[in-house]
């Protein structure tokens, strides 16, 4: 707009400036926006289980008349009717949210009826919806019984042009059935989908008794029954405080079972005999929201990682049908190990959170139980049935003016006939001859010829009849809350013979158990195990060869480095790494690099701190000991098993003050029974092992004195075979002194110097 037009028009743009705080103008515009995400798109209304998008999708292809009796049109004419004239967002949204509604493992039951490719449980998406066609099931229709009956308020679309209902009045309980999930803003909603049968059971119990404990009512209310079926494992009081509080989770687990098994038990464990021993395992059902696609990516990943060595092959066989393979490694792979380890390891076994978040009938927030739900649903429900009561009133009560008029005309035909032959304006005679009012007048006037026959006069009183007694039924029915009660539970019963557990569509799907005892196993047991020779180099390159190599063979090493630590293990053994700042690290043999090279850092797998130097490399055996010992002559006796660390950051074991370092780590053999200690002053003392304390951590006690300088070395022996030292020189002779008595003294002593010939180094 230029100068000139706004002078012409008056229309300052500076006029609608408005000076405001930006902090309270965010606020105020965010809150709108929430609560407008809270109200009308991500939390679904109690009373028909939908969110906006959900029922303006049923509401436009009711008004198609996609009913189950006609035939398909394409999602196309849905989509664009739906967004044209009700949801305002993208065709891709609404079609996505239709998509969800026809898909059979994605609703427990579905409420639209697909033709064409609508996405499958492999994660594959639906066909464009130029490609696609659908129709309303029976199930969306008996949720939208009571449109047509003044059971829901009619509120304007977002243009003011068209009408939409405020919820679908019908019976069909679609929150529970149906579940629903959704993020608002602060707020989500996560609701499994359930069996209608057992929905309607624990709804009947509540109406005759209110007060029903909620005990009573999970007996009838089982729990989730998922579309895709599956395992519930969680315990019955799990469940039940879930639905109590009304947040809580659960543990899905797929389904093994083959219809192909020779006996019922295998069938029932989904192990398939191929003879010679041999046999493979059959998942046929998976958890709720898991793509076939990816577990079955996962489970073979698995297997090129060599992390389930015990599972040698997945195929994926299945047709309508979910049938994936588990083929073993042998014949003697434990079956419910196999499953275990599955569960464990990939999406087989998941969790499906409960957040009864909904909006109640004032559009309010909040989170229910169980039987505050069904209480809120049930009330909703009799407000419905009052509704369609009173609508049917009204139109009995209009429908018996005209039948009245009707018989007041038959019972004076002639004198009608009269009047209207030889009247201008026979209708203000009539109404006034025959106290006939204007709308009786006006259908009179308008009686066909053909409608003058006796037979019509006597249908007409069998009519009237008829409508007074319903009349007279329908007033008692509103008067009386209990007979709305009883109406109720009649129209429930006869939905339920619909949904029964023997009927294909209300059959349970998901079993609900509690779990048998985990098999306890470990997956390091899974490793294949072989034999490998650890190196670990001067500068902290670490490989492991294949085979037992000898020891004392030379091994290359980069330029500059050399060797430090070889050891022989297997690849099921666990590596212990002890540092000189007391710190303990593990690391699995089966992880280490290839002896091809010369291996990768031991830094790049642990975290050390950049001044730590390794002091000591044990091969972990169960239940095994270790002599720790500081270089200021402190120490203490450890339990292996108790030094294992989970992470890369490994596990504080000794504790070491300023520039004290931990300098001993030694392996206590069962039958040893004496601690050796030698200092760098070279006196050497003895005492009983009986003396060294057991401690998970610590700083441990003294086991030399010193005036100056500190601990050489520590060792433990039996006193009975003597004390052995390695001699000089290349020979590799050992040396071994059994009169030992004379340095034998009580822990902690300053001790004396070693017998003749022990090492000038100070070192066992």
């Amino acid at each position: 707009m230029t100068t000139i037009d706004i002078e012409k028009s008056g229309d300052d743009p500076a006029d609608s400036i408005i000076n405001e705080s930006f902090d309270s103008a965010l606020s105020e515009r965010y809150l709108v926006y929430a609560m407008s995400t809270i109200t009308a798109r991500s939390l679904p209304d109690l009373r028909d289980g939908l969110k906006p998008v959900h029922r303006r999708l049923l509401w436009t292809m009711r008004q198609l008349k996609l009913d189950p009796t006609n035939n398909f049109k394409k999602s196309a004419r849905v989509v664009g009717e739906v967004i044209g004239k009700y949801h305002p967002h993208g065709d891709t949204a609404a079609y996505d949210a239709m998509v969800r509604l026809a898909q059979d493992f994605a609703l427990r039951y579905p409420l639209v009826e697909g033709q064409g490719n609508f996405g499958n449980i492999d994660g594959d998406n639906a066909a464009a919806y130029r490609y696609t066609e659908a129709r309303l099931t029976r199930t969306a229709m008996l949720l939208m019984q009571g449109l047509d009956e003044g059971a829901a308020d009619f509120i304007p679309t977002y243009n003011g042009e068209e009408e939409e209902p405020a919820l679908m009045p019908g019976l069909f309980p679609n929150l529970l059935a149906n579940g629903a999930s959704g993020i608002a803003v602060g707020m989500a909603t996560n609701i499994p989908s359930h069996n209608v049968a057992e929905v309607i059971d624990a709804t009947l119990e509540l109406i005759d008794n209110p007060h029903v404990e909620h005990s009573r009512l999970m007996e009838l209310f089982r729990g989730p029954d998922l579309p895709t079926g599956g395992l519930i494992v969680d315990s019955p009081q799990a469940i039940s405080h879930a639905y109590e509080t009304g947040r809580g989770s659960f543990r899905v687990r797929g389904r093994f079972r083959s219809i192909e098994a020779e006996t019922e038990e295998d069938r029932e464990a989904g192990i398939e005999r191929l003879g010679g021993g041999q046999w493979q395992l059959v998942i046929s059902e998976i958890p709720y929201q898991v793509q076939k696609g990816k577990l079955i990516e996962q489970i073979a990943q698995l297997i090129a990682d060599k992390k389930l060595p015990i599972l040698e092959d997945v195929r994926d066989e299945s047709d309508e049908a979910i049938r994936i393979v588990l083929v073993p490694r042998s014949r003697n792979v434990d079956p419910e190990l196999l499953k275990e380890s599955i569960y464990k390891l990939t999406d087989l076994e998941n969790r499906f959170g409960l957040n009864l978040n909904v909006l109640d009938a004032t559009r309010t927030p909040m989170v229910m139980g169980l039987r505050e739900l069904l209480g809120h649903w049930v009330t909703s429900q009799i407000d419905i049935l009052q509704r369609r009561t009173q609508h049917r009133l009204d139109k009995i009560a209009a429908r018996l003016e005209l039948v009245e008029g009707y018989i007041i005309a038959f019972l004076n035909l002639d004198r009608v006939i009269e009047i209207i032959r030889t009247q201008d304006e026979p209708k203000p005679i009539m109404m006034a001859e025959f106290a006939l009012n204007d709308r009786q007048a006006e259908a009179i006037l308008n009686m066909r010829l053909r409608s003058l026959r006796k037979l019509e006069e006597m249908q007409l009183r069998g009519e009237r009849d008829d409508l007074l007694k319903e009349q007279d039924d329908l007033e008692t029915l509103l008067a009386s809350p209990a007979r709305q009660r009883t109406r109720l539970k009649r129209d429930l019963t006869a939905l339920r013979k619909e949904y029964g557990e023997d009927t294909p569509l209300g059959r349970r799907r998901t079993t609900i158990a509690e779990a048998a005892p985990t098999v306890e196993f470990s997956f390091d047991a899974m490793i294949e195990k072989a034999p490998v020779t650890v190196i670990l180099s001067a500068k902290g390159w670490i490989r492991a060869a294949s085979g037992h190599e000898p020891l004392d063979k030379e091994f290359k090493f980069k330029e500059g480095d050399g060797p430090a630590y070889a050891l022989h293990a297997q690849t099921t053994d666990k590596l212990l790494l002890a540092l000189d700042n007391g710190r303990f690290y593990t690391l699995g043999c089966d992880k280490l690099p290839g002896a091809r090279g010369f291996g990768e850092p031991v830094r790049n797998m642990l975290d050390f701190e950049n001044d730590a130097q390794i002091v000591g490399v044990i091969v972990h055996k169960p239940k095994g000991q270790l002599l720790l010992a500081a270089a200021n002559g402190k120490g203490f006796a450890a339990e292996t098993d108790e030094l294992l660390a989970e992470t890369r950051k490994g596990r504080q074991v000794v504790n070491l003050k300023d520039a004290n370092r931990l300098v001993v780590v030694s392996e206590i053999a069962a039958e040893h029974d004496h601690v050796a200690v030698v200092g760098d002053n070279r006196k050497l003392v003895i005492f009983s092992l009986d003396e060294l304390p057991i401690l998970g951590r610590g700083q441990g006690v003294t086991l030399q004195r010193y005036r100056d300088g500190g601990m050489s070395d520590a060792i433990t022996f039996t006193l009975e075979d003597g004390l052995s030292w390695a001699m000089g020189g290349d020979t590799g002779r050992t040396r071994t002194e059994k009169e030992v008595w004379q340095w034998k003294v009580a822990r902690g002593a300053a001790g004396r110097m070693p017998p003749q010939g022990f090492p000038r180094d100070n070192k066992f």
